[in-house]
């Protein structure tokens, strides 16, 4: 392991990120390993993508036996165990319907927009294929997921971006009902809770209202849970804390413990709606993948697992209010689960920068907001560290 000079960095990368000059090497647990041996306390989980950490014993272990099997691609022309069974613990995990891989989150949010404009269309003709989205929402930066992305500074180089999206207020009910109409209107998308708008967590009464809008109208409810699922809240799915169903379900980060994969969760009456050959994709589902999301889902999805999760959520809550009463700068603190925000006075990068320098990674979500997410299986001990690191940060 190099102890020198950190290595430069590459001109050979497109520059669409700004990365500290750190170079990580390796990763154990809630730590990365930099190539001078130092190590970090990882509360950005790939942002969300680690939910068990790095080198995460169920990952590599699925990794290793899919790799022994020697399977690894074959297209969707064929048929292939693992996305199979994958398919079906899914749809046992949520609601009754048919799932779509893909390869990214971004690409779940696309797949969602086609088929409910396609089942929309069954059911009002073309004048019905609008998107409802809200303000603060972020869902990818694909042409449709990003023209439902309430980013001014990542759409308008790009425009013009696909039309027909409409933006409501979170809460709004009166606004909501305004812009959703049974004649013109496909879809509601939502993330029950706001990643990149600043942690933001829907109310539970929302929810429901908004289902029950969609219901009345003819609308296809698409939930993005990309961030916020998969044991995230400290339940497998955010949604749940309020009773309803989407029609159309996002998942990704988490699911093949930082292989690349998405899954679009389609209940029947939607996933009727499309037929081979108007969607699809190379890679989704893959046999590798599936395999080593089936061994990660299998861990998440456990009542024992998720138990942990809400207590540990329970003791990062109780030491980030005991660090709101002293810290001056803290603001507000947001979030459920192992996804919490800390807004603050002043520059979040400013902080975001500062706590890298003690030794604690964490990410910014809008100009004022600290996003914690650390890996589901933290221990309270790194959670305290993390913690005291990030007051360190802060004064």
């Amino acid at each position: 392991m190099k102890t020198l000079e950190s290595t430069p960095q590459t001109s050979a990368l497109l520059g669409v990120y700004r990365k500290p000059d750190t170079l990580f090497v390796g990763g154990e647990g809630s730590w990365l390993i930099a190539e001078d041996g130092r190590r970090y306390l990882d509360f950005t989980s790939g942002i969300g993508v680690n939910a068990l950490g790095h080198a995460a014993p169920e990952v590599l272990g699925a990794i290793r036996e899919a790799v022994e099997v020697g399977l690894i691609h074959t297209s969707n022309l064929f048929r292939t165990e693992p996305g199979e069974r994958l398919a079906e613990e899914l749809v046992a995990a949520t609601f009754p319907g048919r799932v779509f891989f893909c390869n990214s989150g971004a690409e779940t949010g696309e797949a969602a927009f086609k088929l409910a404009r396609k089942w929309a269309r069954g059911l009002g003709g073309e004048r019905k294929h609008r998107i409802v989205a809200f303000h603060g929402s972020f869902h990818g930066r694909l042409f449709g997921t990003l023209a439902a992305t309430d980013r001014p500074a990542y759409r308008e180089p790009f425009g013009p971006l696909m039309p027909g999206v409409d933006f409501a207020e979170v809460g709004d009910s009166a606004g909501l009902e305004a812009l959703v109409s049974e004649k013109a209107t496909a879809a509601v998308i939502l993330e029950p809770i706001q990643g990149e708008g600043g942690i933001r967590t829907v109310a539970a009464p929302f929810l429901s209202e908004l289902r029950a809008l969609c219901d009345e109208r003819g609308v296809a409810l698409i939930l993005d849970e990309i961030q916020c699922g998969l044991g995230r809240s400290g339940r497998l799915f955010a949604h749940e804390y309020a009773g309803i169903r989407p029609d159309l379900l996002m998942v990704a980060k988490p699911l093949a413990g930082g292989l690349p994969m998405g899954a679009l969760i389609a209940a029947p009456h939607v996933a009727d709606a499309i037929a081979p050959g108007e969607h699809g994709t190379t890679f989704g589902g893959g046999p590798l993948v599936a395999h080593v999301a089936r061994a990660v889902l299998r861990t998440l999805s456990a009542p024992a697992f998720l138990e942990g999760v809400r207590a540990r959520a329970a003791h990062l809550e109780a030491r980030l209010q005991a660090l709101a009463a002293r810290a001056h700068r803290v603001c507000e603190l947001r979030g459920v689960g192992l996804i919490r925000g800390v807004k603050v006075e002043g520059d979040a990068g400013e902080v975001v920068t500062r706590a890298r320098e003690l030794g604690l990674l964490v990410v910014s979500a809008g100009p004022d907001v600290i996003r914690l997410l650390p890996a589901l299986n933290v221990s309270t001990e790194e959670l305290d560290r993390g913690v005291e690191l990030l007051e360190g940060a802060l004064n």
